[in-house]
């Protein structure tokens, strides 16, 4: 049926190699598109043609390496299976389509795979900059083959953390922005690039300190997360549990200072 319960190692690479297939093709028809290609899904929620041929390109590729997973899909190109089936693909062809459509450098290709209700495999694929990042199992987290581990920043106001302003569910801005300015005043810094899976490797491999952002949905984080957590790194929803994917909330961190971190979340939220 599939080759990753004897192979994880080598279907985590032919997933990169399909991410890499779909980058180089996102990348060769972005000057293909212009304002009359843009979709509104919903409030501040964009989609292209491109998006919609990219999932295509990976589902199909994804679907030959194990025949029998469903699969979760940003833009719907794959009608979900009515069996009751162990594996699923979660995917995001084009995690950044707002940054995509206004030619600005950042976003990606996020692909989970999980067994029932446990992610064992994660790919982010950050295209301008062609780094991947990935993990499966229970091991370790990579960037181009090279191990990678989330910090060792003990202190808030050593670190530096990314988060992704509202763009469709104002009903929580005010305490969003209570959160916001607690951390601005208590840490280095704070970056919003527009892409969570990014934002996630970037926690993974020690860029950022720590992430936090809501009305997410699981292709935004569930492949970045896993990499978070094979990192050393921490991952919970607002209320420090484990509803990160389908919760639409997340906070990750270098587990060093998650507990600070979940303290301002949680006061405000």
């Amino acid at each position: 049926m599939s080759n990753f319960l004897l192979d994880p190692e080598k279907l985590c690479s032919d997933v990169i190699a399909a991410c890499k297939e779909t980058g180089r093709w996102i990348q060769e028809n972005i000057k293909n598109i212009d304002n009359s290609d843009i979709e509104e899904k919903d409030r501040n929620s964009f989609v292209t043609h491109i998006d919609k041929q990219a999932e295509r390109q990976l589902v199909s590729n994804l679907s030959l390496l194990l025949f029998d997973a469903d699969f979760l899909t940003e833009e719907k190109t794959a009608t979900p299976s009515r069996k009751n089936l162990t594996y699923r693909w979660i995917i995001d062809p084009l995690d950044g389509t707002t940054n995509f459509i206004h030619g600005l450098p950042c976003y990606s290709i996020s692909v989970a795979l999980t067994k029932g209700k446990e992610v064992i495999l994660g790919v982010v694929y950050e295209i301008n900059n062609n780094e991947m990042f990935y993990s499966w199992g229970g091991g370790k987290s990579y960037m181009n083959g090279e191990q990678i581990k989330a910090t060792k920043t003990n202190n808030l106001k050593d670190s530096l953390i990314a988060t992704g302003f509202p763009y469709y569910d104002y009903s929580r801005m005010d305490d969003y922005f209570m959160v916001l300015k607690k951390i601005i005043t208590e840490t280095r810094g704070v970056r919003r690039f527009g892409s969570a899976a990014v934002d996630l490797a970037y926690v993974a491999c020690g860029r950022f300190d720590g992430f936090f952002e809501y009305g997410l949905n699981p292709w935004d984080v569930a492949a970045g997360a896993f990499i978070v957590q094979n990192a050393g790194g921490s991952v919970s929803d607002f209320s420090n549990k484990d509803n990160y994917i389908f919760g639409k909330e997340i906070v990750a961190s270098n587990n060093k200072i998650h507990s600070k971190l979940m303290g301002i979340v949680k006061d405000a939220f």
